[in-house]
């Protein structure tokens, strides 16, 4: 099988070798996946750049979520069947034309949902669920802000907000403010142009702020957007993009991240009742994976009530991995960026 190696991190168009593997072989809880189309997701990004700390040492196979047809079972595993249409997380060794993965990370497709669909589903859609079901109580009237809202894991929160009743502020760049508007943000906020946190205070009239922020930015929009809670808010962190300017990453702009989101005492939270709770779908499903498995299984149901609707915003073919980073590092796509074999 080919195989697709980041060899050295930096430059999309220096990172990648593709190399021959054998197929491999499922341990007893896991299953192999005969992968048809994979998904980036921003991780990657930070991975190929060497700056995330859940990499591997070079080389190794990057890639979080795949989707494809199963091509052999551990012996542990009962629940499904050779040849059935899945979607997958993939801990690494996504970007493959094989990759295994535990069976809890595995949830079966109907022939309706295409594999480029499907490929948003079990990171991005599980993230997105992740934070409005398990780390949200969200009501119909409640004030919300999700930062870079055109993207995988935003436009999904956007879907899932709206159905709930919420009042929606959603960020993203000057060409995402029209998809914004359809997926159903009430206030979209061009963040190139204008300062969120002003936008919002024009818009919150006496409501004393936002009752929750997403945010997957981190440095000083986080500690900005932080100031827009209200008492009992929650602000739940699932990225630091902002490390990245420009398609790069140093350690001036690490040193910004770091001082950016300022000093937090647990004291301080308490007397605004105000909460912070960070997400990693990587840490929930090494750890609870039947947690995980729980937010697969609904946001497969999700897609099938058509409440979500993932965005598969371009794909590319597998052999065009060092231009699908490019694209994805811009910051120009909106919704999936996916590769298939």
């Amino acid at each position: 099988m080919k195989a697709i190696y980041i060899t050295k991190t930096g430059d999309a168009q220096k990172a990648f070798t593709f190399k021959d593997d054998n197929i491999p072989d499922p341990q007893s809880n896991e299953i192999c996946i005969k992968v048809h189309s994979f998904g980036l997701n921003f991780a990657d990004v930070m991975a190929r750049q060497g700056i995330y700390q859940e990499a591997p040492p070079v080389p190794y196979v990057l890639g979080y979520d795949v989707a494809g047809t199963i091509h052999s079972l551990g012996t542990d595993v009962k629940e499904y069947q050779i040849g059935q249409r899945v979607t997958a997380l993939t801990k690494f060794g996504g970007y493959a034309e094989y990759a295994c993965t535990m069976q809890e990370g595995v949830s079966a497709i109907s022939d309706d949902l295409d594999f480029e669909t499907a490929t948003a589903l079990a990171t991005q859609a599980c993230t997105a669920y992740y934070c409005l079901e398990e780390c949200a109580t969200l009501h119909s009237g409640d004030r919300i802000l999700i930062q870079a809202a055109a993207g995988g894991v935003g436009s999904i929160m956007v879907q899932m907000a709206k159905e709930k009743g919420c009042i929606i502020f959603g960020t993203a760049s000057s060409k995402k403010q029209e998809y914004l508007r359809q997926l159903g943000v009430d206030h979209p906020i061009d963040y190139t142009k204008k300062d969120f946190v002003e936008e919002i205070r024009k818009e919150l009239n006496d409501y004393p702020g936002v009752d929750y922020v997403f945010d997957s930015i981190g440095g000083k929009t986080f500690k900005k957007a932080y100031k827009l809670l209200t008492p009992s808010g929650k602000i739940i962190f699932i990225g630091a993009a902002s490390q990245i300017k420009n398609g790069k990453s140093n350690i001036l702009t690490t040193l910004a991240l770091a001082t950016g989101f300022g000093i937090f005492s647990p004291i301080q939270l308490v007397m605004a009742s105000k909460g912070i709770i960070g997400v990693n779908m990587m840490r929930v499903a090494d750890h609870r994976p039947n947690i995980f498995k729980h937010c697969l299984t609904e946001v497969i149901k999700l897609w099938e009530a058509g409440v979500i609707k993932p965005l598969v915003g371009k794909v590319f073919s597998a052999d065009h991995i060092s231009e699908a980073h490019q694209y994805l590092e811009s910051r120009q796509s909106m919704g999936k960026v996916v590769c298939k074999w």
